[in-house]
């Protein structure tokens, strides 16, 4: 299947959400150094320096170095999720796929789908749900994953939640993916993702975005 880029939405419509506090919108028009570090000059802003515990410039680096991961084959939606004190604890990504010769596949034929990672393999059991959302029929998928560290020298756990999401009436699927490393606070970020996602919606192609801010 074909991914959609950001500045072309299948159809007439675009996914939207309504994003609680501590997402920042990572959405790169182009993945480039200097927009990046533009996007990541105007989010630091919005933090409270009497509350972040990060130095200013740490803070910077990991915002630009998440964007330009993030934005990598053009995703619908970039963000992450911070905590006041600047600590970045999730990646999100929205993307879009259809195949115009081809019919949409059904919540049950995503699911293998959502469970193959081309850099890491899923450990234990997943969590496997089909629900009805909002925004449509949806398969969500929680699982552990193992992946080799930089450099290939031994291993690390990464969480994900991943929501593939069919809206009546268009073509495409909707793949919401949510990843982080710091298990710890797995509880929070599976209650964040899961209300974000019962948020989702269809909206028309053109009808102003804002960015995200912390302190919304």
């Amino acid at each position: 299947m074909a991914e959609n880029a950001a500045d072309m939405p299948i159809g007439d419509y675009e996914t939207r959400f309504d994003f609680q506090s501590g997402w920042v919108d990572l959405t790169l028009d182009h993945p480039i150094q200097a927009e990046a570090l533009g996007l990541a000059g105007a989010v630091v802003r919005r933090f409270n320096p009497l509350e972040r515990s990060v130095s200013e410039r740490d803070l910077l680096n990991d915002l630009v170095d998440r964007a330009l991961f993030l934005n990598k084959d053009e995703p619908d939606i970039a963000a992450a999720y911070y905590t006041p004190r600047g600590v970045g604890l999730a990646d999100l990504r929205v993307d879009s796929y259809a195949d115009e010769d081809a019919p949409r596949p059904s919540p049950s034929e995503m699911t293998p789908l959502l469970l193959d990672w081309s850099n890491a393999k899923v450990v234990g059991e997943p969590d496997i749900r089909y629900l009805d959302l909002a925004a449509g029929p949806a398969v969500r998928v929680q699982a552990m994953l193992k992946g080799r560290r930089i450099l290939g020298f031994g291993s690390q756990l990464t969480e994900s939640i991943k929501y593939a999401v069919f809206p009546p009436d268009v073509h495409y699927v909707v793949v919401v993916s949510v990843t982080w490393r710091n298990i710890e606070h797995s509880d929070e970020l599976t209650r964040l993702t899961d209300e974000l996602v019962s948020t989702m919606r269809q909206v028309p192609v053109g009808v102003e975005r804002h960015r995200m801010d912390p302190d919304d």
